[in-house]
């Protein structure tokens, strides 16, 4: 099931979408092209992000395979939902997306090991770790500067549950960026599989409910500017499109508000 959260008629509302038709919770229908605002999917309680979790990804940027998930923190300030604002920073130079699957926690789990992990998954999202690259400097200077700001994590739009999803092993990844196809990629290619990244942050941190894992992005990067479109595919998960705005001439909305994250 797709799983969705939205401003309609005035007030936030949840629902579930089935052939572009969404039925609230309170038994109305509406049609998706009528929605007035999309909200990320579900309030996240943390977001964590792997960084060079592609191979591809990973060689572009001239690096080699971390020996361990190279993790860092991405704020819930940052979010925006579908067809919402990014903006672009004062003092970036080049800035990206990044098309990443987000993975769901569904319940509470501490050291779990890697055979179990699917377990505590509950479903999967569409999220853009957009970053200035200027800001990032090495693996181990954690690049909260060049992923946190306001508007830097775009998610959505729906929340799919996992039972949906045939092979999320088997996933095809795309980003386009003005309708031109920029970024492909499968997660067949993660170097850290999902099972791996759950053991591994469960080793030091409890998960909890609505905890959501960033996966990290294949190969095909590119710079992108003030009135461009950015839109991100992956299988069964729909597309989440947002729409780059300058930051340096426009004020930028205080913690994602602007944009209705809901946070």
């Amino acid at each position: 099931m797709k799983h969705a959260r939205v401003i309609f008629e005035g007030r936030e509302q949840k629902g579930t979408v089935v052939d572009d038709v969404i039925t609230f919770s309170s038994g109305k229908t509406a049609n998706i092209s009528e929605i007035e605002t999309w909200l990320p999917p579900f309030q996240p309680n943390k977001m964590i992000g792997l960084a060079l979790n592609y191979a591809d990804h990973a060689d572009e940027l001239g690096l080699e395979k971390p020996a361990e998930p190279v993790l860092f923190i991405k704020p819930n300030s940052s979010l925006v939902g579908h067809k919402g604002q990014v903006f672009y920073p004062d003092g970036a130079t080049y800035m990206h997306y990044e098309n990443e699957l987000a993975v769901v926690i569904g319940k509470e789990g501490r050291n779990i090991k890697a055979e179990n992990a699917m377990d505590f998954v509950s479903g999967y999202t569409i999220a853009n770790d957009v970053t200035v690259r200027d800001f990032v400097n090495n693996w181990y200077r954690p690049p909260v500067r060049a992923k946190g700001h306001d508007t830097f994590g775009p998610m959505g739009p729906y929340y799919v549950d996992a039972a949906d999803i045939p092979d999320v092993t088997n996933l095809e990844l795309r980003t386009y960026v003005n309708g031109e196809l920029r970024q492909q990629g499968n997660t067949k290619d993660l170097m850290y599989s999902i099972p791996e990244i759950i053991e591994f942050v469960s080793s030091f941190m409890t998960l909890e409910p609505y905890d959501v894992i960033w996966t990290g992005t294949p190969k095909g990067i590119s710079h992108v500017h003030p009135g461009d479109v950015v839109r991100l595919e992956i299988d069964y998960l729909g597309s989440l499109e947002n729409t780059i705005v300058d930051g340096r001439t426009e004020k930028v909305p205080t913690g994602g508000k602007g944009n209705e994250a809901g946070n």
